[in-house]
């Protein structure tokens, strides 16, 4: 093989990397496989390419998947969205602002990188130029971080809620706070994408160029520090915190719920099943979001981590399966709103009650740390 052809495959073998090794470093375009009919050939026309680089039914599938996805999140959170405005002008929690952010950062995977996912399909070259081949693969990765850094913050804001609970403005300053770092730290995690990705012409196919991360890193161990940096971030630092704020959560409103048994009178027996339909509640959405995000995300990190490590057996997986499991990832953005909105968009209700004075010290003791207001983040929502 010549050194043109060898340049050839260095190229391909670049934008091969689309269908797994992560959306924060590639290109996630149809698979082209590094086959010896692609790289022997020394002159390529459009008539000649082989079936991988020209339109089929692959790409196709792909367009109607992305197309479905795309109405189903819009739908979803467009909903979810007009509803908090809704409520917002009325009686405005942080909650709500972080739903919000939440809705937004879907809306923009939603529109951005799905619409990036349907146009990149139907063309299969890169037809746009490098200026924006470099503006859409910063906004193509940025709604995915933004969209795991608003799940961290309504968690984290859950957990501090319940276990060091402050006056409400300051709650209301700590949550304006996280939404504005959550912003900041996707714009600078997804702002690597602009220097990673440009535009390369095929080695033989000169009039063929596609967007691709070929020749942007020092080293493959540089490669891949980025690639695991990208799923740490965007996976592995979102699933560690869920699991820590709501296990927390859940051990103090058993811990709390304990504590009030040794109350005998009636206010106490009506705190105990607040707290246990409290604990429940928030026992079932802590395992619906776990199991959503493990569920949608894990399966395509599994195969990453395997292209990462064994390229060459992972090459063996049809690229249909791999584009399949970043698809899969992506129905993440539909689930969002329907787990949120279920247990987090309702009519306020009015389940206050005051700790009344009690006869015995003991009793008072066992029940003054059990004021619902402090619980209502496990009752109905955050204040």
């Amino acid at each position: 093989m010549d050194v043109m052809d060898s340049d050839a495959r260095t190229v391909l073998q670049s934008v091969t990397k689309g269908a797994v090794a992560g959306p924060s470093a590639v290109a996630s375009w149809p698979g082209v496989p590094l086959t010896d009919n692609v790289t022997n050939a020394s002159v390529f026309d459009e008539n000649s390419l082989p079936y991988e680089l020209r339109f089929n039914e692959g790409h196709m599938v792909t367009i109607i998947t992305y197309s479905i996805l795309m109405v189903i999140s819009a739908v979803g959170n467009i909903t979810v969205l007009t509803i908090i405005l809704k409520r917002r002008r009325k009686a405005g929690t942080r909650i709500h602002a972080m739903l919000m952010h939440l809705a937004i950062a879907d809306l923009l995977v939603t529109f951005l990188m799905m619409p990036l996912e349907i146009t990149w399909a139907w063309t299969v070259e890169w037809l746009f130029g490098d200026p924006l081949c470099r503006i859409m693969s910063f906004f193509r990765i940025f709604g995915l971080y933004l969209s795991s850094f608003i799940l961290i913050c309504i968690s984290f804001d859950r957990y501090l809620a319940v276990l060091q609970p402050m006056r409400l403005y300051q709650m209301d300053r700590r949550g304006k706070l996280m939404i504005a770092v959550a912003w900041i730290a996707s714009i600078i995690c997804s702002l690597p994408q602009i220097y990673i990705f440009h535009v390369e012409r095929h080695p033989n196919a000169t009039w063929y160029e596609q967007c691709v991360t070929y020749n942007a890193f020092p080293s493959k161990l540089h490669e891949l520090a980025y690639l695991y940096f990208g799923m740490f971030m965007m996976y592995w630092l979102p699933l560690i915190v869920i699991l820590f704020c709501y296990a927390s959560i859940i051990i103090e409103i058993y811990r709390r719920s304990r504590e009030s048994i040794c109350g005998q009178g009636t206010d106490n027996v009506r705190r105990l099943g607040f707290l246990g339909r409290a604990k429940s509640r928030t026992l079932k959405m802590t395992i619906i979001i776990v199991i959503a995000f493990v569920v949608c995300w894990t399966p395509y990190y599994i195969m990453a981590i395997w292209y990462w490590t064994d390229m060459q057996s992972a090459q063996m997986v049809d690229q249909k399966v791999q584009h399949a499991l970043f698809m899969f990832a992506c129905t993440n953005s539909c689930m969002n709103p329907i787990v949120y909105g279920a247990f987090n968009i309702r009519t306020r209700r009015t389940l206050v009650t005051q700790v009344r004075p009690s006869a015995g010290m003991a009793s008072a003791a066992c029940t003054a740390e059990i004021r619902l207001p402090a619980l209502s983040i496990s009752v109905r929502r955050v204040e």
